[in-house]
């Protein structure tokens, strides 16, 4: 019994957050952002229109090399999310689209499929766990983990994510290292790429050198 009490208490330590006794925190998006989540706005500021997010329903561009959208809903257009933790996002992927390999540092990611057919996986730093999941099936990714989501399907993909940060951040790794001035014969090395591939991809992200 004393476990099963310090285990409860140490779940709502857990899921504590800067609302502190307070039911919401709305976000002051004219303030800045703090470790803790946005300062609140005055309650009697605060509108229904401040927990509603009406534009997920209309698919994202996925013109692009990977041939993905993203709709993200977070406490950026969604300012009642602040402070709880919690957020989303609609992921479209054309076909033989990917979300590239990629680390939320800050948040868990719970994805759901609601058309077509992904090949999902994370990586850990012993093993590889891979499925190939349907509209009604769920996968979660756990945070920090490097991650894709790559359409195995005949048609176009949709699924929503959920994520256990009100605005998580991600690190995309093939950006990360094409998209800066990291020089071509650095890169050369550490990757053992050749240089007219980095070069083409540099061209790709933006990155020069």
């Amino acid at each position: 019994m004393i476990q099963i009490v310090l285990f409860f208490f140490a779940l709502i330590s857990f899921t504590s957050n800067a609302i502190d006794s307070d039911d919401f925190c709305v976000a002051n998006l004219l303030l800045s952002d703090t470790p803790s989540g946005y300062p609140c706005k005055p309650e009697k500021f605060v509108t229904a229109n401040d927990f509603m997010y009406s534009s997920l329903a209309a698919a994202a561009s996925t013109a692009n090399p990977f041939k993905v959208g993203l709709t993200p809903v977070n406490v950026s257009n969604l300012s009642g999310l602040n402070g709880l933790g919690l957020s989303a996002a609609r992921i479209d992927i054309g076909i033989n689209g990917s979300v590239p390999m990629h680390t939320h540092p800050d948040a868990t990611e719970l994805l759901i499929v609601i058309e077509g057919q992904l090949t999902v996986g994370f990586i850990t730093p012993t093993k590889l766990l891979v499925k190939t999941i349907n509209p009604g099936d769920v996968f979660v990714f756990p945070k920090g983990l490097l991650h894709f989501q790559v359409n195995s399907g005949a048609g176009n993909a949709i699924a929503i994510a959920a994520f256990s940060s009100s605005n998580p951040s991600i690190h995309v790794s093939t950006i990360l290292l094409f998209g800066n001035d990291l020089p071509t014969p650095t890169i050369q090395k550490t990757a053992l790429l050749d240089a007219a591939q980095i070069i083409e991809l540099k061209g790709m992200f933006g990155g020069t050198g």
